[in-house]
Formats: structure tokens, sequence, C-alpha cells
């Protein structure tokens, strides 16, 4: 999963609204060692108040030849030294990253997998999920 997920450099994330409405947005994604996937945003994005307010996330990553991995998920704003851990992923993957850290508002965002769903419908419908206990 680490290596697939590692192989990706986007995703499509959801989130929620707080009228209820659905939101989508994509998102350059990074993914730690530990699985955790890390990108960056404004704190003045939808998806950052959406997320701050309730940090439920679904995630999307990979499409082409048909691969993906469907995540759930909780996000979080690490601040102080775990922020800056956070960022060296995201910026092992996106060495600009370091030139956006200069936009008003910039932050990162963690997210923790809780369910992970991978199909690759190329291998006979291949289908592998992981919860959390999988995960932990």
């Amino acid at each position: 999963m680490l290596e697939f997920l590692r192989g990706q450099r986007l995703a499509v994330q959801a989130s929620v609204a707080a009228n209820g409405a659905p939101q989508a947005a994509v998102v350059g994604i990074a993914v730690s060692s530990s699985l955790e996937l890390v990108f960056d945003t404004v704190v003045t994005s939808r998806k950052y108040q959406n997320l701050l307010r309730d940090p439920r996330i679904a995630l999307v990553v990979g499409w082409d030849h048909e691969i993906t991995a469907q995540i759930e998920g909780v996000v979080d704003f690490p601040t102080g030294a775990e922020l800056q851990r956070v960022r060296e992923v995201y910026f092992a993957t996106y060495p600009d990253g370091r030139e956006r850290l200069a936009w008003q508002g910039i932050t990162h965002a963690r997210v923790r997998p809780t369910w992970i769903r991978y199909s690759d419908l190329n291998s006979q419908g291949r289908i592998i999920e992981f919860g959390a206990a999988e995960l932990a």
C-alpha cells in the first residue's frame, strides 16, 4: 500500500461543508512511512474551514490504469515540531513546497487513515480492504 500511495502525487479529497453539502478538491499529496498523507492548503480555503470544523475526510488516490485507493480518515493541522516533521514529508515529494511557505495562511494537513480500500480492476477485480486494526 505504501509503495502504491507513494507512487501517486494527486488525490481528490472530500469534506463536508457547514450546511452538510459535500465539497471536493484536488490536492497534491505526500505519504509518510506510517501511511500519513500530507497536503498543503491555505486557511481561507473551503477544505480547511470544513476540516477544521469536522476532521473527517475521504480521499481517492490514483485513477490511472484502473487502480485506486479509497481512503477514509481523520485530518489534523499539526503545530510546532510535528508540523515541521510533516512538512519534511511533504517537501520530499514537493521540494517547491518550501517556496509556498511565503504564502499568507499556508498550512499543512495530516491525514491518518482509518480505512483503505485498494482496487486493481486489472487483476481480476482484486480488492483489498484495510481497517483500523490493520492500519494501527
